[in-house]
């Protein structure tokens, strides 16, 4: 086991485990972009963790993300309201603890 930071808290995570990261929106050309940067800054950081593609405005607003597109790093929203850059991205889950092995 390694334990991984996420949001200042110190959480137990089992090796092996992948990160849960999704991107939230309604299907317009902003939030595809986001996905597909949200794709590339994964590969970017040699996960193997997939991004989910969230549309359905029910699960959508279980988040509680208002503005689109919004991502969510192990169930949380980490940012929302404007396409992050891939690079943006790989830094923004870096510093929600997620790094390459």
């Amino acid at each position: 086991m390694e334990f991984v930071h996420f949001g200042g808290k110190k959480e137990e995570k089992e090796a092996g485990e992948s990160c849960c990261i999704k991107v939230l929106g309604a299907g317009c050309k902003s939030c595809r972009e986001q996905y597909e940067n949200a794709k590339q800054a994964v590969r970017d950081m040699g996960l193997s963790a997939e991004v989910e593609y969230i549309t359905d405005m029910r699960k959508v607003l279980e988040y509680g993300a208002m503005s689109m597109p919004a991502l969510v790093v192990n169930e949380k929203v980490a940012a929302m309201g404007k396409v992050l850059k891939a690079a943006d991205v790989a830094v923004l889950l870096r510093k929600h603890g997620i790094t390459t092995r």
